[in-house]
């Protein structure tokens, strides 16, 4: 019931009282917002998703621009509205509707821009960061690793996070410069960017599914007179890292079937489990069971 008339008391809300635009909002003021936008989805939920974030993050440009306390109360009522962005750019709207709110526009313009700018962001960004960047880097700092050495780890943190912070700098004084002009520019090519960074995205996949998940093979090797069958070497003729390449698509199967990915984890290590123990998978071991096969040529 509260929530149905809050939503009431904002579609109400018009105008501010002051309506004079507000002095621009100093470095010190935006690079708060910047960091603070680090915690967008603090008291993250299902009714506003990161409303609470948001107005955290905006607090300290909305208490600046409006000196009058009826029009900060508005202010602050509309901006805990819902929004739902990705939050390594969310600072490209927060700089927009910050312009606007300098700006004194009508409230009702700024929430529309606040919510039609938001969505597409965050397939923008999920295209660009958790489908491109993210698999880039640490396909790029896995094998170091995996080789134990400590640099990959803290190379990975140091270029995923610096790129992160650098994109919320530029993002949030690009757009608080520009305002408006920055949704269309942001825009106007948005689809062909998300296909091109989502082909991207799963060609990285791709690859790194034949480059980490390559040693996953099979060792076993049947009796056959003097050329005993390894069944790798034909599953190689077939499909060079055909195993992983099954088990991921297995994977992408699962989770379209509404699969969680702690459920997928789990069940793949069940197969490893299971699959090694009957000397399915890994070779140059004795199975825990007896098996009508080997799992290296010397086992014959």
């Amino acid at each position: 019931m509260a929530s149905k008339e809050t939503e009431l008391n904002l579609q109400d809300l018009q105008y501010y009282t002051d309506l004079t635009p507000a002095p621009r909002v100093d470095k010190a003021t935006l690079n708060k917002m910047i960091w603070r936008s680090c915690n967008l989805q603090i008291c993250f939920n299902y009714e506003r998703m990161q409303a609470i974030g948001w107005l955290w993050a905006m607090l300290p440009g909305l208490k600046a621009v409006h000196k009058n306390k009826e029009d900060l109360a508005m202010s602050m009522a509309q901006n805990l509205d819902f929004i739902n962005t990705h939050p390594f750019i969310v600072t490209f709207v927060m700089g927009l509707v910050l312009s606007m709110e300098q700006n004194k526009m009508d409230i009702q313009t700024i929430r529309a821009v606040r919510i039609s700018t938001a969505a597409p962001l965050g397939g923008i960004g999920d295209a660009l960061f958790w489908f491109t960047l993210i698999p880039i880097i640490a396909g790029m700092t896995c094998g170091m690793a995996m080789s134990e050495n400590i640099m990959g780890p803290i190379l990975y943190f140091v270029l995923a996070f610096g790129i992160e912070m650098v994109l919320r700098y530029v993002l949030m004084y690009w757009s608080y410069n520009i305002g408006l002009d920055a949704v269309r520019m942001m825009t106007a090519n948005a689809k062909e960017f998300t296909r091109a960074a989502s082909i991207l995205g799963v060609f990285i996949v791709g690859a790194l599914t034949a480059n980490y998940g390559g040693g996953t093979t099979t060792g076993m090797v049947f009796a056959n007179g003097e050329k005993p069958i390894i069944l790798q070497d034909y599953l190689n003729q077939i499909l060079p890292c055909l195993l992983p390449l099954l088990l991921t698509l297995l994977m992408y199967f699962l989770l379209k079937k509404g699969w969680t990915p702690i459920k997928c984890i789990l069940l793949l290590l069940v197969i490893g489990i299971v699959a090694g123990a009957f000397g399915i998978l890994g070779s140059g071991y004795k199975p825990f069971f007896p098996v009508p096969w080997a799992t290296s040529v010397d086992m014959l």
